[in-house]
């Protein structure tokens, strides 16, 4: 789950790390009276959306004046933004952060984050702050600096010394180091990331802007995390699966996919690739899925106007070919799908599960492995070669 930068600028304040002033506006109005009320002779309001990259779309602007301020918020608000993470369709803008303006002296990268590769939890930072930090890290590398973080006890000392040391800050600059990377192990998140930290010039250490990426296995410790859920800011159909039980992740192909267990399904993809076809979606129905939650999964598979056939690739454990067998004639039935089905069904009771849907009146081809479910997907879908 994703925060707005406002939300994670909050929780980042509640954990030590000081952050500037600013106040958020769902309106015109409001966001010349917010100027009003920082008191300042400088401010910037910065489009709230779920993506990075607004200053480089037209989405942050500085303003002197109340009324500068109402301006620019008003051609924001309720028009889609566009910035080199949201895609051509860009993100409607629903809030924006009046700040207060910062005299900058210097600015910084950090973020803790979950390094999966190395299977450690770790903080990285570099001098070269509110840059792109793959450009950075592409270009050069040894600017990018590192240190492991313990997930029991946070960024140690020393260690927040070493990275202070190599960002030129001094010992409160280490104290907001760990602070950051505390706050990723409390909220259970991804992804803590601050670009830029900067050095006023009054030698203060801050957070001029904030990303978190919580973790949404680990939010049934954090339901006042939940309520920072901007459901605008999601993908419809990955809403609706969290909400039916679902692992769905949409992606850019034709061949939408359901499958149980979250290995079948990346090998599943695997293999369409393989034989040329682009999955439309990522989809885990679960060990334990039943009816009602095979027909939400095809009725998510099939709102993508771009899937022109679907995979549906079972094995049988926990869950029985059988009730999957069921459940998709019923969904299939309900729904009235119009692209090819392919279903792969082995495992429990898959004689008994292949009976019922040749006795149905659907119009499928059932496969009797992966390599053959695949090879028919990609070619219903008029992909591959």
């Amino acid at each position: 789950m994703r925060l707005h930068e406002h939300q994670a600028k909050d929780l980042l304040k509640g954990a030590g790390v000081p952050v500037p002033r600013g106040i958020v506006a769902a309106d015109a109005e409001a966001a010349g009276e917010a100027f009003s009320s920082l008191g300042v002779d400088l401010a910037l309001v910065k489009a709230q959306i779920h993506a990075g990259g607004r200053g480089k779309g037209g989405g942050v602007q500085k303003v002197r004046s109340a009324g500068e301020a109402a301006d620019f918020a008003g051609g924001l608000l309720g028009r889609a933004l566009v910035t080199p993470q949201t895609g051509p369709e860009g993100r409607v803008v629903g809030r924006v952060l009046v700040e207060e303006g910062l005299e900058i002296e210097r600015e910084l990268y950090v973020a803790a984050l979950i390094d999966r590769e190395a299977r450690s939890v770790v903080m990285i930072a570099s001098e070269a702050g509110g840059m792109d930090i793959e450009e950075v890290a592409h270009d050069t590398p040894e600017r990018i600096l590192r240190e492991e973080v313990d997930p029991r006890d946070g960024l140690s000392t020393e260690a927040a010394d070493r990275l202070a040391s190599g960002l030129g800050l001094d010992a409160s600059g280490a104290s907001v180091l760990q602070s950051i990377a505390g706050t990723l192990l409390d909220l259970d998140a991804s992804l803590v990331e601050v670009n830029p930290l900067v050095v006023t010039a009054a030698g203060e250490v801050m957070a001029a802007d904030a990303k978190i990426d919580l973790d949404d296995s680990g939010l049934f410790r954090h339901a006042d995390l939940e309520e920072l859920r901007d459901s605008t800011e999601e993908d419809p159909l990955e809403s609706e699966a969290q909400e039916s039980g679902l692992s769905y992740i949409a992606l850019d192909g034709t061949i939408g996919c359901v499958v149980n267990g979250a290995g079948l399904a990346m090998a599943t993809m695997d293999v369409l690739n393989l034989h040329g076809g682009e999955p439309a979606n990522f989809l885990d129905v679960g060990g334990s899925a039943d009816a009602d939650r095979v027909e939400s999964a095809f009725r998510i598979v099939l709102a993508d106007e771009n899937v022109k056939a679907v995979f549906v690739n079972i094995f049988g454990g926990i869950l029985r070919c059988d009730t999957l067998a069921e459940g998709l004639i019923a969904a299939a039935t309900k729904l009235g799908v119009s692209v090819p089905l392919v279903v792969r069904l082995e495992g429990t009771n898959n004689h008994k599960g292949r009976d019922l849907l040749a006795a149905s009146d659907l119009d499928m081809k059932v496969v009797s492995t992966v390599d053959e479910g695949a090879r028919e997907a990609v070619s219903a879908a008029g992909a591959g070669s």
